[in-house]
């Protein structure tokens, strides 16, 4: 799981229609990859967002500073601190990172190995029984590191810009001088660290591995979400993307699905400061005015944007600097207390607020003090807010408080007067949301938190077999987390996931899909055996009808399993196989998988060449399918290497007792490898009397063998005339160019 920090749906489809992302754009366009919608909730922070993903618990923390009931702590979610004591609380829930590693997040996710974490700082010790493990990987590695170093240098090299427009712009010479050293430092030098120990980790077969880039979150917090700086970041996470994706596919140890998201979005946001002061300033003013706050400056939290590169960076220097002190600060009951942290922030008032109290304050905030919105909690799980329109009831009020608009309108109202009753919500909720133009508390450009559209907008990009498109709701963080479980555990992509209605009957009408596809004994280019990957090949593609050649059933070469009950159980479809080749209780040959009505019309080996050295040993499976317009005539066979013996085959098979026992239009399919390119004799003979579904299309005919060279077209699906072709496919994606050495053949038929 690759989860770019901070980045909108709607941002990654800006980056990705204007090239800065080309290595995702090719995972959708290319690699049936699916970009799903994601629902962030509110507070539309990371410690929250990844509470929710790793233990499945919403709200867990009320924003992302915030006082600590418990101890009267004031907290922020990048303290070392405060991180762990959330974490512990969330402990009874079940870590979806348990057994793997976690990579720059805020909480460990239950990993056995977190590294970078806001609570757990630091490279854990490598666990190898071979005392040259990590001399080895130094050298595997060597190139990366140099590589590292010279994005690090670059990263200094292009700040100089930055600085210098920073400065212009009104910027502080040492913040910006900060900025730059940190983010090179940190931000870059974290994240190649990061994908170095990501590749490391899929090598070695952890079962999940967390990273986080942090790139872009920071860099649109000081510059903007859409700035050319942040685009910039993109590119670059987009090239990493590309890495930890060519690691994971050559991984020997497990075959790795690899997902990218988001935990949030961020808005553009105006700097409250620039525009009032210190909002903490304002507030206390306020309070003072009505008697509650003494002349002196409130006990507060800073109002500069705390960016996690550096708050990282500080924590990384607290490990050579002795004396640093990072530790939580205790609220002064006696002080009100503002915890204002980007566009979300909580009021603590010095005692309990009477309702004409509340009101009074809440309104004079919004006046005078310029704060966009106030919330409180109100009854029964509801809200009061107080803008300069005047005072509204959430959730009634959504629409009228967070615009008609919002995507996510009458959950983000719900969870909005949900986090006025958070056990650790100030007295008063204050945000710089409003339509059109949101503000955020610190000197920042960029922000989230709140529960703006883009703020509140996640995405996941996965592939299309991934359990994730059928839930007949709106996507959040919770569901992406139980499809993760749901692989974690085992589950394969099946039929009745992908599709939406129940499993066909010989009653249902339309368009029926099938392909055709030599599996290679499931053994792939890469040498991996496989069944559950061809498998995933088939599920992928959604056909009613499969045509399998090349199978294993108990085989000692490949494990003795039975390859083709295996797929056909994985994709829960009725099954037929007949062997072309048996030793004893091994066998080898075809088989034809439906999820529609299916019988076996007949079985039989095929023509062999007298007088000659034995070849292998050829065969053909006709199977009648029931369909909405009547019974499909599946023949699956798979010819022989020798010409003059395809010949033979070939006359059989067009004779009495296969296709010639057909009606002429009586929905008559042949299909499978013939080991012949579409113009050698044998296919020029069979079109003759059929039709082959590539010829004659405005697309030229693809090949299908080898793997994603597709060097020659073999595979063939032959069709008679009382069948329409509705579509041709032969996919070339990642996992089909290596599950086996050729590619599956796909076509959609519809009886005219």
């Amino acid at each position: 799981m690759v989860q770019i920090d901070g980045l909108s749906s709607e941002e990654l489809e800006t980056a990705v229609a204007g090239g800065t992302m080309p290595f995702v754009a090719h995972l959708v366009a290319g690699e049936g990859y699916r970009v799903h919608r994601v629902y962030s909730g509110v507070p539309s922070t990371t410690p929250a967002v990844q509470a929710e993903l790793f233990y499945g618990v919403r709200q867990a923390v009320p924003a992302f500073a915030f006082v600590d009931h418990r101890d009267g702590r004031i907290v922020h979610m990048w303290q070392h601190e405060a991180a762990t004591s959330v974490e512990h609380r969330l402990e009874g829930h079940r870590p979806l990172l348990a057994g793997g590693t976690s990579y720059a997040n805020i909480f460990t996710g239950g990993a056995v190995e977190a590294r970078f974490c806001m609570a757990s700082l630091g490279w854990s010790s490598y666990r190898s029984p071979h005392s040259l493990a990590v001399p080895a990987l130094v050298l595997l590695f060597a190139w990366d590191v140099a590589r590292a170093g010279v994005f690090v240098g670059r990263e200094l090299l292009l700040s100089v810009g930055g600085v210098i427009a920073g400065v212009a712009g009104g910027q502080g010479l040492a913040s910006e001088l900060k900025f730059a050293s940190t983010r090179a430092l940190v931000g870059v030098a974290l994240r190649e660290l990061t994908v170095i120990g990501a590749a490391i980790d899929v090598a070695r077969g952890v079962p999940i591995v967390h990273l986080n880039l942090l790139g872009y979150d920071e860099t649109s917090h000081r510059r903007g979400p859409g700035s050319a700086p942040a685009r910039r970041s993109l590119r670059d996470i987009d090239a990493v993307v590309g890495r930890v994706m060519r690691a994971a596919r050559r991984s020997s140890r497990r075959a790795y699905d690899v997902w990218v998201l988001s935990d949030h979005g961020q808005e553009q946001t105006e700097p409250y400061v620039e525009r009032h002061g210190s909002v903490h300033q304002a507030v206390a003013r306020v309070f003072r005015a009505h008697g509650m706050e003494p002349p002196e400056d409130p006990d507060v939290v800073h109002g500069a944007p705390r960016q996690w590169v550096g708050a990282l960076g500080e924590r990384l220097l607290g490990l050579v600097v002795t004396g640093l002190d990072r530790s939580p600060r205790l609220r002064q009951p006696a002080r009100v207390t503002v915890t204002a942290q980007g566009p979300l922030g909580h009021v603590y008032s010095p005692r309990r607020l009477t309702g004409e109290e509340r009101e009074a304050i809440a309104g004079e905030l919004v006046r005078s003090a310029g704060i966009p919105l106030v919330l409180a909690a109100g009854d029964d799980g509801t809200a009061r807010a107080w803008t300069q329109w005047g005072s509204h009831a959430l959730p009634a009020d959504a629409a009228a408080l967070l615009g008609e608009s919002h995507p996510h309108l009458p959950t983000v109202a719900a969870e909005l007067a949900a986090l006025c009753h958070h056990p650790d919500a100030g007295d008063l909720v204050i945000s710089g949301w409003r339509p059109g133009a949101p503000m955020s508390f610190p000197g920042e450009h960029g922000s989230h938190g709140g529960p703006g559209p883009r703020e509140t907008d996640a995405f996941v990009l996965a592939p299309e077999d991934a359990p994730l498109s059928a839930r007949g709701r709106e996507l959040r963080t919770s569901d992406v987390r139980a499809a993760a479980l749901e692989l974690l555990d085992g589950a394969v992509p099946s039929r009745s996931r992908l599709r939406s209605g129940p499993p066909a009957t010989e009653g249902s009408a339309g368009t029926v899909r099938l392909m055709t596809y030599n599996v290679h004994s499931c053994v792939g280019l890469d040498g991996k055996l496989s069944p559950e990957r061809i498998a995933r090949v088939i599920a992928r593609h959604d056909p009613d009808v499969v045509a399998l050649q090349e199978l294993d059933v108990g085989r000692a070469r490949t494990g003795w399993v039975d390859q083709a009950r295996a797929i056909a159980e994985q994709l829960e479809m009725l099954l037929h196989f007949h062997p072309t080749l048996s030793v004893e209780e091994e066998h080898f040959g075809d088989a034809v998988l439906s999820r529609l009505p299916m019988r076996v019309v007949r079985t039989g080996p095929l023509p062999r060449l007298p007088h000659r050295p034995p070849l292998e040993p050829r065969g053909a499976l006709w199977a009648e399918v029931g369909t909405g317009a009547g019974k499909l005539q599946v023949i699956n066979t798979h010819l022989s290497l020798h010409p003059l013996e395809r010949r033979l085959q070939v006359r059989a098979l067009l004779g009495a007792e296969w296709l010639g026992a057909i009606e002429p239009v009586a929905g008559a399919v042949l299909c499978g490898d013939f080991n012949a390119l579409g113009w050698f004799p044998v296919c020029r003979r069979i079109a003759g009397r059929l039709r082959d579904v590539q010829v004659g299309r405005r697309e030229r005919p693809r090949g299908t063998w080898s793997g994603r060279l597709a060097l020659g077209r073999i595979d063939h699906v032959f069709v008679d005339h009382s069948l329409e072709v509705a579509g041709v496919d032969v996919p070339r994606d990642a996992l089909a160019a290596v599950a086996s050495d050729h590619l599956p053949l796909i076509v959609d038929l519809v009886s005219r």
